[in-house]
């Protein structure tokens, strides 16, 4: 006899929109991301609302603010960098079929910009993303926070079916930031008896001198991920010798046990362990130095005390690029 079974459901992807040729940046598919999620495609020509290619601005290399020395021999002497946040320019088109519909895409699209200022859970401010992906697959994104231009034109004949907006967004971090994330894994094999037949092991492991490489323009602040059995766990960055230590045994939670996880966040820092426990206390500071990874080649090393079979250490980054 026939069977009746479910449909299958395939979840819905994500759709990138067709790409267009971008000041600063050539050919390029633009999604804006609100901060519930949702997904707006912003150069699809045959949208409701697209990006007017003409007037975009904000999209190459960040700003910066030179600190200078004169020079008692004349000139000056560059002493410090310092990023500034970025300001995007972007125009955008919003259309119906009739008024009403072009007033229900223009409230929707107006409220999904400015809902970047408004305080969500936890009285947070949380950012919209401007999402750049390219034809070969790659994309880069920005977090950014609506300033001011959702005004339309005033002209004749606007506001009834069709008007532009040309937006200012801010980046208070100017960077680019890939989708996709770097990662390491190192972790401890089945480790023998100390004594049998002769010493194999000891109770502090080092799980790797590693080159990690950053792909990026500039420096990231990596994330890492431990599991246990571990007691202590020690990073270092071999180029510079800056390192820090988590020691479990000054924390609230002790030691990790087999399957136990830790999370360090290196910027903003924190320490939580799987279970949400404020483990920072357990970093030896002063000295403890967070350090980042700059572009290129970094030789890093990770030893665990007490690690056994199972331990192990998970290093992420996300790279940063100058421009989208």
């Amino acid at each position: 006899m026939p069977l009746i079974t479910a449909p299958v459901v395939t979840p819905e992807q994500p759709q990138t929109p067709p790409p267009v040729d971008l000041p600063e940046i050539g050919y390029a598919s633009i999604t804006y991301i609100d901060p519930a999620g949702n997904r707006w495609p912003m150069t699809d020509l045959d949208a409701d609302w697209y990006t007017l290619a003409k007037g975009v601005s904000g999209l190459g290399a960040a700003s910066y603010s030179l600190t200078s020395d004169p020079h008692p021999r004349g000139g000056a002497r560059l002493r410090h960098v310092q990023p500034q946040p970025r300001t995007i320019v972007w125009p955008v088109l919003v259309k119906g079929a009739d008024h009403t519909a072009f007033t229900r895409n223009w409230r929707r699209l107006a409220r999904a910009f400015t809902r970047t200022l408004r305080l969500g859970p936890g009285g947070v401010r949380v950012p919209g993303t401007l999402e750049v992906a390219r034809p070969d697959g790659t994309a880069r994104r920005i977090a950014v926070y609506y300033s001011s231009g959702w005004d339309g034109l005033g002209d004749t004949a606007t506001g009834i079916t069709w008007d532009s907006a040309v937006l200012t967004l801010w980046c208070e971090d100017p960077y680019w930031v890939d989708v996709v994330p770097q990662a390491v894994h190192r972790e401890t094999g089945a480790q023998e008896d100390y004594l049998v037949p002769y010493p194999t092991v000891s109770s502090s492991q080092v799980l790797g001198a590693t080159t990690v490489m950053n792909p990026g323009d500039v420096d990231v602040w990596p994330q890492w991920l431990i599991t246990g059995p571990a007691s202590a766990i020690t990073f270092t960055r071999q180029d510079t010798g800056k390192a820090f230590t988590l020691d479990m045994s000054q924390t609230v939670h002790g030691p990790l046990l087999a399957g136990e996880t830790v999370t360090v966040s290196t910027d903003p820092p924190r320490v939580r362990s799987g279970t949400g426990e404020n483990l920072i206390a357990g970093l030896n500071w002063p000295e403890a130095v967070l350090w980042s990874l700059p572009p290129g080649d970094t030789p890093v090393t990770f030893q665990l005390d007490g690690a056994a079979a199972g331990s192990a250490v998970d290093l992420t980054f996300y790279p940063r690029y100058e421009t989208a």
